[in-house]
């Protein structure tokens, strides 16, 4: 189909960007890869006056450490976050959620600042973010201002950014000895994840001394599973499964036409337990 007719906007500093966002207001959307807004307005579930395109805009694709943490670019590519040796060596659980993502077309065009910012509720970073405790990075002509990433994600396709802000940065911690892993219960059409879990967890004389596990793909928005990671806290490596029962804990899940809520939940607690497994076992 043919979107309606909007306006183009193509800014070539953050400056401009800025300005055309606060002369626009909520007519505007930013467009950084554009693999969910041009298909939303094609099918016309979108129908922005103003596309304001990020593309053309230098120094938004990076990846780069910031002492203790590594900063990414709110414009670098999912085949950038996915192949980064600086990643993988330092915090290898983001790289992976990153090689999950669509296919090659999706991951060589889609941007990590685009895809957070549109918080799909299926969509893979949300998981690894949120179990990494991240940071995001936003701008507007009032200065910058970072996001916590438990408090990013408000609702289904809803954040904290405001209307007149740029997501810019990522950063995330080097996990260290603390192992990882990102597992996902693919949707066979989409892609998308049907269930997504990413898990941190780090031991100490060969019990569990902290995890965080995010999900994606269950409910209305990602979340942190919390009655998880406290049942895990200083326990040994047997009580994995017992703990991953809890996954679902507090959430409504989603149902549709693919998978019951009912059947979401119980993935839910499968892809936690595969997660924390290979999470432990990748552990130093």
């Amino acid at each position: 189909m043919i979107p309606a007719s909007f306006d183009y906007e193509a800014p070539r500093t953050l400056g401009e960007a800025l300005a055309l966002l606060a002369a626009r207001g909520e007519d505007a959307k930013l467009l950084a890869g554009g693999h969910s807004l041009l298909p939303a307005m094609k099918l016309r579930l979108a129908q922005p006056p103003a596309l304001i395109d990020l593309g053309r805009i230098p120094g938004l694709s990076y990846i780069r450490e910031a002492h203790e943490r590594i900063a990414l670019g709110a414009m670098t590519t999912h085949a950038a976050v996915a192949v980064s040796e600086l990643l993988r060596r330092s915090c290898p659980l983001l790289a992976e959620a990153a090689a999950a993502i669509g296919d090659v077309q999706v991951r060589n065009r889609g941007t990590l600042g685009g895809s957070l910012a549109h918080a799909d509720p299926a969509a893979d970073y949300p998981a690894a973010i949120l179990a990494l405790d991240a940071e995001l990075v936003t701008i507007s002509e009032h200065g910058e201002r970072v996001i916590k990433a438990r408090d990013f994600f408000t609702g289904m396709f809803t954040t904290a950014l405001r209307p007149d802000e740029i997501l810019i940065e990522v950063r995330v911690p080097k996990t260290g000895t603390a192992g990882s892993a990102y597992k996902k219960f693919h949707h066979p059409a989409s892609g998308f994840a049907v269930v997504g879990v990413a898990a941190v967890v780090k031991t100490k004389a060969g019990r569990i001394e902290s995890a965080s596990v995010g999900i994606t793909g269950v409910a209305e928005r990602a979340y942190r599973a919390t009655a998880v990671e406290q049942a895990l806290r200083g326990q040994a490596a047997s009580s994995l499964a017992d703990a991953a029962a809890h996954a679902a804990d507090g959430v409504e899940a989603l149902g549709d036409h693919f998978a019951s809520s009912e059947y979401r939940a119980h993935l839910a607690a499968v892809f936690t337990r595969r997660a924390l497994e290979e999470a432990r076992a990748r552990a130093r």
